[in-house]
């Protein structure tokens, strides 16, 4: 059955569309600060994570998201804030806004590997193209699996624009805007593909709130895993078996999480153990990476906001009660986060857990 929508080409912007709007003027913001002029220098970007061709080969990769978050000038600014807010509102109110980032990320990592792999010689890049692209690609995997009735003439004219600036221009890098919207409309086809499936083996809808954190505790793990395990000595077949048990057990606290939401007040009881995990995540990760720790606050980095740079210098003074202090704070700013969720689930007497099965129920696909 098709899926309803508005057939307007704006839809109003929501939670994670903003968030990223902030983000991208923020970090434009300060590297205006620090470059001094309005056109910002090539080492500036390089330095605070722009794409280039040896990025792969020294396994900065933590540049695959970096350098979505920078910006040349304001005029590479504007245009792609226009491409986020005129096509991710349309995404985000009809995904979610866990798998829009799961979409946008997708499409800002498989953008740059793709984009890297079609470059023949070396090259700096910016800018958060692959990921509006992949935004698109995603719209057009909902168009083509009927869960949205957006005209196609939408996708005629923003998709023909998107080919002609990327063409137009020998400074765009054509290589991103087609690697995002591929990775964006098999991201979004995946995605579907998973809701079909745990349609089969779930019997509540998630609350989105739960969603997303869950997908955060699940990225969290990961990298504490790969931090333990880099800091370790293991082999390969060590390696992948620990990968195997960290996917079971991820499995297992999914279904766990399901089972819970069935309960009376098992909406209060997710709220409560996801702010303990979220505290709980902090004292870990200071536990795996203190050598890092330790190694970054021997020269601790100068930020352009003095208030940071005193709060850093505070932290690597006493980084025992940071870590405390941080898990604290994580947990109540969980529960107040979360507090109307919290509020629902203690008055439950059966209902919510109703609700949430019904719309698991209703669910097909994404």
């Amino acid at each position: 059955m098709a899926y309803r929508d508005s057939q307007s080409f704006f839809a109003a912007p929501q939670a994670a569309v903003y968030l990223l709007l902030a983000v991208n003027i923020l970090v434009f913001a300060l590297c205006l600060k620090l470059a001094g002029t309005p056109e910002l220098p090539g080492a500036l970007l390089y330095r605070y994570g722009a794409m280039h061709a040896f990025a792969l080969p020294r396994q900065e990769y933590w540049r695959l998201i970096a350098y979505g978050f920078l910006h040349s000038n304001l005029v590479h600014l504007l245009t792609n804030m226009l491409c986020l807010l005129l096509w991710g509102g349309q995404l985000e109110r009809r995904l979610g806004w866990t798998y829009f980032v799961v979409v946008y990320a997708s499409a800002l990592v498989f953008g740059a590997i793709i984009g890297d792999a079609l470059h023949a010689k070396p090259y700096l890049t910016v800018g958060a193209s692959g990921a509006t692209s992949g935004i698109l690609g995603a719209l057009l995997c909902l168009w083509i699996l009927g869960r949205t009735d957006l005209p196609g003439n939408f996708f005629v004219i923003n998709i023909g624009l998107n080919v002609v600036l990327a063409l137009s221009n020998p400074r765009i890098d054509w290589g991103i805007h087609a690697g995002g919207f591929c990775a964006g409309l098999i991201a979004c086809a995946l995605l579907d593909l998973l809701e079909k499936t745990v349609f089969r083996l779930l019997r509540c809808k998630f609350p989105e709130f739960a969603k997303a954190n869950l997908f955060v505790l699940a990225g969290a793990a990961a990298i504490l895993w790969w931090g333990a395990q880099s800091a370790a000595t293991v082999d390969r077949m060590q390696a992948g078996s620990i990968a195997a048990v960290f996917a079971l057990a991820s499995l297992l606290v999914v279904k766990l999480a399901d089972v819970v939401l069935t309960l009376r007040k098992g909406l209060a009881i997710i709220v409560i153990a996801l702010a303990a995990a979220n505290a709980a995540v902090v004292p870990a990760c200071a536990t795996v990476f203190a050598a890092q720790l330790a190694s970054a606050c021997t020269s601790p980095p100068s930020t352009p906001v003095a208030a940071l740079d005193a709060i850093i210098q505070a932290l690597c003074a006493s980084p025992g009660p940071a870590a405390i202090g941080a898990a604290a704070l994580a947990a109540v700013l969980t529960v107040l986060l979360y507090s109307q969720e919290l509020y629902r689930g203690l008055i439950d007497v059966g209902f919510v857990a109703t609700s949430l099965q019904a719309a698991r129920h209703r669910s097909r696909g994404i």
